[in-house]
């Protein structure tokens, strides 16, 4: 996941329509392919590092830690560690985090709507 350069006229139209349109700062956070779908797995409770790998087989280690590390700083997610040998980290959405359960089920309404009229069209 590379950064867009602060400087940037694509970094400052997105930050001023972020600024401008809720929706599209919220759309900023969760819109990421793989962030909506730890959010998914989230909304049921905490969960391991391990255990959201095997729930997302196709992501690899590195972009599982970037992603939590987004959500993290963003307080989507919170992140705790246990002093424990070997030690135990958890992920669990925060409050606001934990508001998103009902845009997430929206969402899927609507992708399984979109879903039957793109098979009825083929």
């Amino acid at each position: 996941m590379t950064k867009i350069k602060e400087t940037s006229t694509h970094s400052a139209n997105k930050k001023a329509l972020a600024d401008e349109c809720p929706e599209v700062y919220a759309s900023n956070i969760i819109g990421g392919q793989w962030s909506l779908a730890i959010c998914c797995y989230l909304i049921n409770g905490k969960l391991r590092f391990g255990e959201l790998k095997k729930k997302l087989p196709n992501i690899t280690e590195r972009m599982l830690t970037l992603q939590l590390r987004k959500l993290e700083e963003d307080k989507i997610i919170t992140r705790t560690v246990y002093a424990e040998v070997p030690p135990r980290v958890e992920y669990e959405l925060t409050p606001i985090g934990y508001k998103l359960q009902s845009i997430i089920e929206e969402l899927e309404k609507w992708g399984k709507e979109h879903q039957e009229i793109n098979k009825t069209i083929d």
